[in-house]
């Protein structure tokens, strides 16, 4: 019923209305511009169909850390609302995690925004543990 695969970097676009979603207050002019430079610095997108309906994404950004090592970085994950609660997002993170074995790399890490409890109810039901703060200052 659902398929997931990784966007072609050509057809990258695609995922610009769910992150105007995701994103409501950032413009599409800026989200495509920032899309674009995170594509050029290794970014991929991996999208959740239904049918060829785009319902679901996920970036993927591969990292080595000293303190980690060759890890995978989830980030801007989205469901559509319909279809949220339903699996999706465990077969979503099931793909990726299959993914990240396949390019060698040995854990998963990502970042949650302090007010989402349902996503960091959701991380830590995939097997994340809370073990920093993500600090942001603007310039």
């Amino acid at each position: 019923m659902y398929s997931i695969k990784l966007i072609p970097k050509q057809d990258i676009e695609v995922v610009l209305p769910l992150l105007k979603e995701l994103y409501p207050k950032i413009t599409r002019i800026t989200l495509k511009k920032r899309l674009a430079e995170m594509v050029f610095s290794g970014y991929e997108c991996i999208g959740v169909y239904k049918n060829s309906e785009l319902i679901g994404i996920s970036g993927i950004w591969f990292l080595t850390k000293l303190y980690v090592g060759k890890h995978i970085e989830p980030d801007n994950v989205y469901i559509l609302p319909e279809y949220q609660g339903k699996g999706i997002g465990n077969l979503l993170m099931n793909w990726i995690f299959e993914y990240a074995k396949s390019k060698n790399c040995i854990a998963s890490e990502l970042n949650c925004y302090t007010g989402n409890e349902e996503g960091q109810k959701f991380w830590e039901k995939q097997g994340y543990d809370l073990i920093a703060y993500h600090y942001q200052k603007k310039l």
